[in-house]
């Protein structure tokens, strides 16, 4: 059995703007480690979000990461709208 799975979630942009938080803590339920699974309870959340579900890039411990990703001995996860370049 898998324990819980706790998360440090920093925002960026106007992400951060729909959140109204720099960063949040989050605990993802045994078996629900992945970001997928973090996306949707964000989603959930902050329906909001939801917007800019095909263009948010994730991180994980500053490493680019899919939505299979498991987050599993992760610590600090970052959500970021696409990069603007200019």
């Amino acid at each position: 059995m898998s324990a819980p799975v706790k998360l440090r979630i920093l925002f960026f942009s106007v992400l951060r703007d729909i959140v109204g938080a720099e960063e949040v803590s989050l605990e993802l339920p045994d078996g629900e480690g992945d970001v997928a699974a973090m996306l949707a309870e964000l989603y959930r959340r902050w329906p909001e979000l939801e917007a800019w579900d095909g263009r948010i890039r994730v991180a994980a411990d500053l490493e680019y990461v899919g939505r299979e990703h498991p987050l599993s001995g992760v610590g600090e996860v970052a959500v970021m709208p696409p990069v603007q370049g200019g």
